[in-house]
């Protein structure tokens, strides 16, 4: 199955003696919605590989408030924890399934080997690292320039993409942490969105009708 499962999303970056490598040594595990797969502070012993599924990464500030980075899809790896496993360096980010979703676990051992011997290993990297980097800005220039209705817009219409679903099932509450601001500032501003034609609320679902 794991194998299956490499060839269908990884086939067209990495080499088959790479695949044969993570196919003996990765560690398949299944994630839950909302279960945590790594937390802040923890010692990284290797990296994700995710196969399906998505994964919110967020932040938390001294008061343990949480503001969200960005998502990972299938076909991505996390960056931070690349960084944090090579350094032998604590984690700095959480991160959650936002949905089912599956994932190899690469122990850091090989993540040093695998940059010297396999070219495609190294671009995989380095674009990951980029990609991370580019959605960083992106979250920045977001805080800085955007209104908060069109913060939230943007929110909704990116994570409807990254889970491949046109209706979300969340609350007012969960996208409050995520924003880094109040559920009233929340339902207030998605009743202006529902009003513009954006999207349909219903309990605890939200529809995107225009993207």
């Amino acid at each position: 199955m794991i194998r299956e499962k490499l060839e269908e999303f990884y086939s067209f970056v990495f080499e088959k003696e790479l695949l044969d490598e993570i196919e003996q040594v990765g560690v398949y595990k299944k994630l839950r919605e909302n279960e945590l797969l790594v937390d802040l502070g923890d010692q990284m012993k290797g990296v994700p590989l995710l196969l399906d599924g998505a994964i919110k990464i967020v932040r938390e500030d001294k008061k343990g408030e949480e503001i969200l980075l960005y998502f990972l899809e299938r076909g991505d790896t996390c960056a931070s924890s690349f960084a944090s496993a090579i350094s032998n360096g604590k984690c700095g980010i959480r991160a959650i399934a936002e949905k089912e979703s599956e994932i190899i676990f690469l122990p850091k051992e090989k993540l040093d080997d695998w940059l010297v011997k396999y070219k495609s290993w190294r671009n995989f990297v380095i674009d990951s690292y980029n990609i991370r980097l580019n959605e960083m800005m992106e979250t920045i220039d977001t805080l800085a320039f955007m209104k908060m209705d069109e913060r939230l817009y943007k929110y909704l219409t990116d994570k409807a993409q990254i889970l491949r679903e046109t209706t979300l099932k969340t609350t007012h509450q969960d996208i409050a942490y995520d924003m880094h601001t109040s559920r009233v500032v929340i339902s207030r501003l998605l009743k202006q969105l529902e009003n513009e034609g954006k999207i349909k609320l219903n309990r605890n679902r939200i529809e995107i009708l225009q993207f």
